[in-house]
């Protein structure tokens, strides 16, 4: 291996180890902010907290793990069936990131920009109404 091989293959580590911290500190968060809205009368639920955020940092994590392959993938070992391996994850870890972000959302993607431009035509939501 020669130096840019074992350059690329410790971003792609920390860029792993940085994904699995980001998913391990927002499933900490997510569980001091259900302690701390458990306490708070009229603040929801602290199972809908505990969802919120720690779907949100599973999306971030993957979102890096993603990251870590492509790193791996391109600049250490470019190989066919490597880059079969990274197509197949990436499709997986973007189906998986699909599904969070609808279940969080209640929407596709796709379709926020255009509810967001509706409410605001509306005047829903607007800094006024608060």
């Amino acid at each position: 291996m020669g130096p840019l091989t074992n350059a690329a293959e410790f971003v792609a580590a920390a860029f792993e180890v940085a994904g699995v911290a980001v998913i391990a500190g927002g499933f900490v968060l997510a569980l001091v902010r259900a302690a701390v809205t458990r306490g708070t009368p009229g603040s929801g639920s602290a199972y809908v907290v505990v969802r919120n955020i720690f779907g949100r940092s599973v999306l971030l994590g993957l979102e890096v793990l993603v990251a870590a392959d492509l790193v791996r993938t391109i600049a250490v070992a470019p190989t066919m069936q490597n880059l079969l391996a990274l197509g197949l994850l990436v499709v997986i870890r973007t189906f998986l990131s699909w599904s969070f972000d609808v279940e969080l959302e209640g929407m596709w993607p796709w379709k926020k920009r255009e509810v967001e431009l509706l409410e605001r035509s509306a005047g829903v939501g607007s800094d006024a109404d608060r």
